[in-house]
């Protein structure tokens, strides 16, 4: 059995959460209308927040300036990703683990979960099954566990690649996984990944140490807290933040996410790709935390403020919520979602309707299929997207600027979507997602100038439809 990775450090790490500096900004005296709205105006300007202005913004609980951070935050996501959302799924690979969080399932000493790491065929099937459906992006998750060493996610990622059902492919694999170090994240960058992801969980050091044990792994504050600074400094460009809303007050955790943020910006001159912000949900075998839930409309107002102090971060809504709450938050700045998600292990060959919560993490709130989640998210004007153009052209990490460049969306986002769109519609979706699709398409198209990028696009979009050529992007 493999060894965990050594818990070494970054080149100068340190602690850059100040827990009494973050809690007395929010103690401070909320700004007043004008104040408030000056930085509404600087977000609008697509310049980051600030910590202080952030703060501004948690502070502004009146209902009109709150449906003002709303309406900022869906202004800016049309300007910065235009009616884009790009769609993935999970594949959970192995669910052993040396820690003992107090929220999560797959605790080392639940006894109520079922153990179980996919070998390679097992791994393979669910990647059939999910190209079956259409899905050309994965993140792969593991639980913390020697068997789950860099080496072995490398083998995983390899495999995954690997696998072609007739005209699917997976293009792109983000992972979330432990902390490595240098070494290891050098490895699983050689294999092809995309964005790695290390969830904090809760930045407040109280919190943290009582739902971590000191004894394990994941109690040691400052190791996680410089994984994604040690994956920066061995040449993994993507990264990816999140904390788990409902382990403390979310105030704080939106204060330290953005600190999280800007000390990447700072130190490595590119933020995170991505920030996640899912909510503590139900699991099996587990009591955990109650007293900082989070309800739907402090939901709403963490994702928009979210938006607006970081404006160019992609931000994911997991299925974790119900289907009804993420048509109403998408609109605020989302810019990924999952669909037609299972967390079981094996759950995309081997689940049936119901959740099996005793092979899954958490439970989800939202396994509709990713045709329906498709038409739905059509039917709004949306178009999903499985591009992954940007990142195997190399316009990654600090080059994947795409709000700082003119006319960035017009001339590859949107068309390089309406491409990848039309694969599905094409090969999976059923007959009425089909005719939502199409009809969506030509809307699309219609709004395009003339000229030689229409022209082009209507002939990769002529060569899907009646040929077996795949993957045309710009």
């Amino acid at each position: 059995m493999c060894a965990l990775a050594q818990m070494t450090l970054s080149e100068g790490a340190t602690d850059f959460i100040d827990d009494a500096r973050l809690t007395g900004l929010l103690r401070e005296a909320a700004p007043d209308r004008a104040g408030v709205r000056d930085i509404i105006d600087k977000s609008l300007s697509k310049q980051p927040l600030a910590i202080e202005e952030t703060a501004d913004l948690l502070a502004a609980d009146d209902p009109e300036l709150v449906e003002e951070i709303f309406e900022a935050a869906r202004r800016l996501k049309r300007e910065v990703y235009g009616n884009r959302l790009v769609l993935f799924a999970p594949l959970y690979i192995g669910n052993h683990c040396v820690n003992e969080c107090a929220y999560c399932g797959f605790r080392r000493s639940n006894r109520d979960v079922i153990r179980r790491t996919l070998n390679e065929t097992e791994l393979r099937q669910q990647v059939a099954a999910l190209e079956n459906h259409g899905h050309k992006r994965l993140i792969l998750v593991f639980g913390e566990h020697p068997r789950y060493d860099a080496d072995f996610i490398a083998r995983c990622v390899l495999t995954v690649y690997g696998v072609r059902v007739g005209h699917g492919s997976i293009r792109r694999v983000n992972i979330n996984a432990a902390p490595l170090d240098h070494d290891g994240y050098r490895l699983v960058k050689e294999a092809g990944i995309g964005t790695y992801q290390v969830f904090h969980e809760t930045y407040h050091h109280e919190t943290y140490a009582r739902v971590h044990p000191a004894h394990t792994r994941k109690g040691d504050y400052l190791y996680r807290l410089d994984a994604l600074s040690r994956a920066m400094e061995a040449g993994v460009d993507d990264v990816g933040i999140g904390a788990l809303f409902g382990l403390y007050d979310w105030r704080f955790e939106v204060l330290g996410l953005v600190s999280h943020a800007l000390h990447l910006q700072e130190r490595y001159g590119v933020g995170p790709h991505t920030i996640s912000f899912p909510r503590l949900r139900p699991a099996s075998g587990i009591d955990p935390p109650r007293e900082h839930l989070v309800d739907d409309h402090a939901f709403k107002r963490l994702i928009a403020i979210l938006r607006l102090s970081v404006p160019y971060t992609g931000m994911i809504l997991t299925a974790r919520e119900r289907p009804e709450l993420r048509r109403e938050v998408m609109a605020f700045g989302v810019s990924q979602i999952d669909a037609g998600s299972r967390i079981e292990i094996g759950g995309y060959t081997e689940a049936g309707d119901a959740q099996c919560m005793e092979r899954e993490q958490f439970e989800l709130g939202d396994i509709r299929s990713l045709d329906t989640v498709m038409r739905e998210l059509m039917t709004d004007g949306y178009i999903p997207s499985f591009c992954t153009a940007c990142y195997r052209l190399g316009r990654t990490g600090e080059h994947f600027m795409e709000f700082a460049i003119p006319g960035f969306i017009k001339r590859f986002c949107t068309p390089n979507a309406l491409s990848t769109l039309d694969e599905f519609l094409a090969d999976y979706a059923t007959n009425e997602t089909r005719a939502v699709g199409r009809k969506l398409v030509e809307a699309e198209i219609a709004r395009m100038d003339e000229g030689k990028l229409k022209t082009q696009l209507l002939d990769r979009l002529r060569r899907i439809e009646t040929t077996d050529e795949r993957d045309l992007f710009f």
